[in-house]
């Protein structure tokens, strides 16, 4: 059930914006209990001088390919399961785009279960009977 939003600047080509997703939603899968089909995600685009990052952070030597991936999710995963999708991430990235793993940067955010709705108006994780 997470849903994704990755941000980049603007300029790559279709195929490898398809390549990013489906790289971060194969991590997704392999790693953090998501069922392939549960595939929720939106690229965002910014052109140069709109997105900011700090090119020297924690010593990691960032380009202008540096891709921002912000996941929402449940919290009940544990660290180490949300360190091996971190390593997943940037491997998937790296094997099919090419990106160094210096440029992908991945950002958790947690909620619980009543916080979704996938369609129909109502909080889809919560047992009818509980809902109001």
């Amino acid at each position: 059930m997470p849903f994704v939003r990755i941000s980049l600047l603007k300029g790559k080509p279709s195929d490898q914006l398809q390549a990013i997703a489906d790289g971060v939603h194969q991590a997704l899968v392999d790693t953090y209990s998501v069922p392939k089909d549960d595939r929720f995600q939106v690229i965002d685009q910014y052109e140069k001088g709109t997105l900011f990052y700090g090119k020297r952070f924690l010593d990691i030597e960032r380009t202008d390919d540096v891709v921002l991936i912000n996941i929402l999710a449940n919290r009940w995963r544990d660290t180490p399961t949300r360190q091996a999708l971190y390593r997943a991430i940037a491997e998937q990235l790296s094997s099919r785009t090419g990106m160094r793993p210096e440029d992908v940067q991945v950002f958790i955010s947690n909620n619980d279960t009543p916080d979704w709705s996938f369609g129909n108006g109502i909080a889809s994780y919560v047992p009818q009977d509980d809902a109001v």
